[in-house]
């Protein structure tokens, strides 16, 4: 039996050092980066979302960087049709593709082969859902995909309008519930290996460094860009309500000090890499580096695993 190209994930916190061990690995053992981070995606969005620049790259050719707009929907399922025709493309160039990034769902959808039903939208049904929810209220919506699925709403919050319309769109098409078209697909396994690292530190040590960031993100031009994307775009669906962006809006509408607004993107920031690590501890086929270590030591093992397995 043939044996499945490699592929190398790099995931973990936001801050915890993915861009540069990944650059560094890539340089190393002849890899090209694909981008698994949500908000990356988009354009005119850099400062906001820590995209590598292009010194940064190094020469290492970069994927799914910089190519939505931020007024344009992109799916999970969009992500892993683009993402494994990035890694075809790599494996055909003779490089070893490194998936890297912090979106969890992301990371999922290829290791675990996860296929999401493309279903078009039903107008009537869509403007039925925005009646009841003008009506009767979000929550209201929420409690109903709830008794449908149940499993798939123990991560959608009771605000996060588009995924709860989707979960009940989804049933309202297919019969069946995302829940179970995601089991399903399961069953078939990922035409790659994937080798998962991931990157972990001390809870403080990471705190102080995302604090870090947050500083240096405003001493760059944070707002600036806020300002100029505001401008240029009309409509963000799902963009603005990116960590960032959501609370530089605050500040520019008045609701919040400059202050304020600095600490409040600290505190989420720091909220967001702990759901981040809860999300890839569950994940048991992980294999952790400690962020802390020398660059090298993480390639090193890096390596090891990777010609081991």
């Amino acid at each position: 039996m043939q044996e499945k190209p490699k592929v190398i994930i790099i995931c973990g916190p936001t801050a915890s050092g993915k861009t540069g061990l990944s650059i560094e690995l890539a340089k190393k053992i002849g890899g090209e980066i694909v981008s698994c981070d949500s908000m990356q995606i988009y354009k005119d969005m850099t400062i906001g979302t820590a995209k590598p620049t292009i010194q940064e790259m190094q020469g290492i050719p970069h994927y799914l960087i910089d190519f939505v707009a931020p007024n344009e929907r992109y799916s999970v399922a969009d992500f892993k049709k683009e993402a494994l025709k990035a890694i075809s493309t790599i494996l055909e160039h003779g490089k070893i593709p490194i998936v890297v990034g912090g979106t969890g769902l992301y990371v999922n959808s290829l290791t675990q082969n996860i296929e999401y039903p493309e279903i078009g939208v039903d107008v009537n049904y869509r403007n039925e859902l925005e009646k009841k929810i003008e009506k009767e209220g979000l929550e209201k919506l929420w409690e109903e995909a709830n008794k449908i699925d149940e499993k798939s709403m123990t991560i959608i919050s009771k605000n996060d309008k588009k995924r709860i319309m989707r979960v009940l769109e989804i049933y309202h098409q297919t019969g069946k519930t995302k829940t179970k078209i995601e089991e399903e697909s399961k069953l078939i396994p990922p035409q790659y290996e994937y080798i998962v690292f991931g990157i972990t530190m001390d809870r403080e040590k990471l705190y102080s460094r995302i604090n870090q960031r947050v500083d240096m993100m405003i001493e760059q031009g944070l707002i600036e860009e806020v300002e100029h994307l505001l401008k240029k775009y009309k409509e963000f669906p799902t963009a603005m309500q990116g960590l960032g962006y959501k609370e530089v809006v605050s500040y520019l509408k008045g609701d919040l000090t400059k202050e304020e607004m600095i600490e409040k993107l600290k505190m989420e920031t720091r909220r967001y890499a702990k759901r981040q690590l809860t999300w890839f501890r569950k994940d048991k086929n992980i294999i952790w580096l400690d962020g802390t270590a020398k660059v090298e030591e993480n390639i090193q093992c890096i390596l090891e695993e990777y010609s081991g397995k």
